[in-house]
């Protein structure tokens, strides 16, 4: 059987420099790679087991988050964590603007949502206990 440790979501940025900025300055993502030296597009960020793919393509393809597809869609990764209500806390004195606080929601899961600096929509979270 196969031993899936974790996956990477892959979003279209406009800008790395700024997408990296706000991963590792606001949710304490450390930079896995970033490149190419001088002119960089492309890069992965990462906490603990989570990593994320950041790349710009041309100034003519632009992010496209879920939300913006449907309203349905709300979030475009999902992250699991123990303590949502810690991580919350973290993020909040870090001054993290929220698109939704901490809460119970409607689907049996306890979390909230941080959108990042192209608008893609983080939910961190986990099932209630």
């Amino acid at each position: 059987m196969a031993n899936l440790t974790f996956i990477s979501p892959f979003f279209i940025v406009s800008d790395v420099i700024d997408s990296v900025s706000f991963y590792v300055d606001k949710l304490g993502f450390e930079v896995i790679y970033i490149g190419p030296e001088g002119d960089p597009f492309y890069a992965m960020v990462g906490r603990e087991n989570v990593s994320i793919m950041l790349k710009a393509i041309t100034t003519d393809i632009k992010p496209l988050p879920n939300y913006t597809r449907h309203e349905w869609a709300a979030w475009d990764a999902y992250i699991s964590t123990a303590d949502p209500d810690a991580l919350f806390e973290e993020y909040n004195s870090a001054g993290i603007t929220f698109r939704r606080p901490l809460r119970d929601d409607e689907d049996g899961l306890r979390g909230f949502e941080v959108c990042d600096a192209d608008g893609y929509v983080l939910f961190f979270g986990r099932p209630k206990v």
